[in-house]
C-alpha cells in the first residue's frame, strides 16, 4: 500500500507544481510599481466602442477567435481590446483545449488600433499604460497551453502585424500581407511585436521589416520563415478549413499530451536554459504513468 500512496502523494505534488507554474505565467508583465493602472486604462478603453471579438470552441478541442469589425478592417476599438482580454482569460480555464485559430471577418486581418483611440489617448502616460495592457493581455495569448495560428487573409498591418507574432505559426492566403507600419506612424510596436518578431525572424530581419516598413508578401514570409505555409484558398471559409486542417495534423491525440508539449515549447522559447529543463521535468511528470503513456506503452510500437 505504501508505495501507491507515496505515488498518489507524488502526482498530487506535481500537479500543485503544475498550478503554481502556470499560475506564475499568468501573472501580469505589468502592475502598480510600473504605474500600470488596469482599470483606469480599462475604463478609458471601454468608451471606445464598436466591433467584437466572436468565439467559438469546437469538439475536436480547436477554438476559433474572429476579430469583428469589417467596416474598419478589422482595426481594434477600445471595447475590442477589453473583449480580447476576456476572452484570453476564458481560453486560460478551458481545460480540453488543443489549438486556436485566430483570423479576421470579411476576408482581411487586423489593421491594428482604431484611429479614434488612438488619437482620443494621445498623451503619453495613457499610450504607455495600453500598450502594457495590449502587452500582458498578448503575452498571456502567447502562453496558453493551445498551438496557435493567425489565419492571414488580406492586411495585417501595425497591431494587427503584431498580434500575428503572438500565435506560434502564420498561415497566409495568396494576395494577403503582413506589414509593421508603425515608423509611417512616428511609432515603433508597443504591444510586444518588436521583441516576439525578432525571436521569429532574428534581428537583422527584424530591423529591415521594422525600419523599412516593408510589405511582406506570402513568398517574403516564407522565406523569412514569418509564414509556415501559403494557402491554396483567399475565401474565408475555404482557407479555414484549410487552416483547421493544417492544425489538425499537431492538436490529434489526448489534450493532456498536446497541452504539455506546447508548455515545454513555451518554456523553451522563454525561459534560461536551466528554467526550462526544470519545467520540464515537471511537466513530463503530468504525463508520465498517465492514460496516454499507459495505453502508448500496452501498444509498443517504438521498437518495431
Amino acid at each position: 500500500v505504501f508505495p501507491e500512496m507515496a505515488l498518489a502523494l507524488w502526482k498530487n505534488f506535481l500537479q500543485i507544481t503544475m498550478e503554481r507554474i502556470l499560475q506564475q505565467r499568468r501573472l501580469s508583465l505589468y502592475n502598480g510599481a510600473d504605474g500600470y493602472e488596469e482599470e483606469l486604462i480599462k475604463k478609458k478603453l471601454q468608451q471606445f466602442s464598436g466591433g467584437s471579438i466572436i468565439f467559438s470552441k469546437e469538439d475536436n478541442g480547436i477554438a476559433i477567435l474572429t476579430l469583428n469589425n469589417p467596416k474598419l478592417m478589422n482595426a481594434f476599438t477600445g471595447t475590442m481590446m477589453v473583449e480580447l482580454q476576456e476572452r484570453v482569460t476564458e481560453l486560460e480555464n478551458w481545460k480540453d483545449g488543443k489549438g486556436l485559430i485566430i483570423h479576421g471577418a470579411g476576408n482581411t486581418f487586423c489593421s491594428g488600433s482604431d484611429l479614434n483611440v488612438v488619437k482620443e489617448i494621445s498623451n503619453s502616460q495613457d499610450g504607455m499604460n495600453m500598450c502594457m495592457f495590449m502587452q500582458n493581455t498578448l503575452t498571456r495569448l502567447m502562453r496558453l497551453p493551445l498551438i496557435s495560428v493567425a489565419l492571414v487573409q488580406g492586411k495585417a498591418f501595425g497591431g494587427g502585424a503584431e498580434l500575428t507574432t503572438a500565435c506560434d505559426f502564420r498561415l497566409m492566403t495568396p494576395g494577403s500581407e503582413i506589414r509593421f507600419v508603425h515608423k509611417h506612424m512616428g511609432l515603433v510596436p508597443g504591444w510586444g511585436g518588436g521583441a516576439r518578431l525578432v525571436r521569429i525572424v532574428g534581428s537583422g530581419a527584424a530591423l529591415q521589416l521594422l525600419g523599412g516598413a516593408a510589405r511582406v508578401d506570402p513568398e517574403r514570409a516564407l522565406s523569412l520563415g514569418l509564414s509556415e505555409e501559403t494557402l491554396l484558398s483567399s475565401d474565408e471559409t475555404r482557407a479555414l478549413g484549410e487552416a483547421r486542417a493544417w492544425l489538425s495534423r499537431y492538436t490529434e491525440g489526448p489534450a493532456a499530451v498536446i497541452r504539455a508539449v506546447k508548455k515545454v515549447v513555451a518554456a523553451g522559447r522563454e525561459l534560461p536554459l536551466e528554467a526550462a529543463l526544470r519545467t520540464e521535468k515537471d511537466i513530463l511528470g503530468t504525463v508520465w504513468g498517465g492514460p496516454a503513456n499507459l495505453e502508448a506503452l500496452v501498444r509498443r510500437p517504438k521498437h518495431k
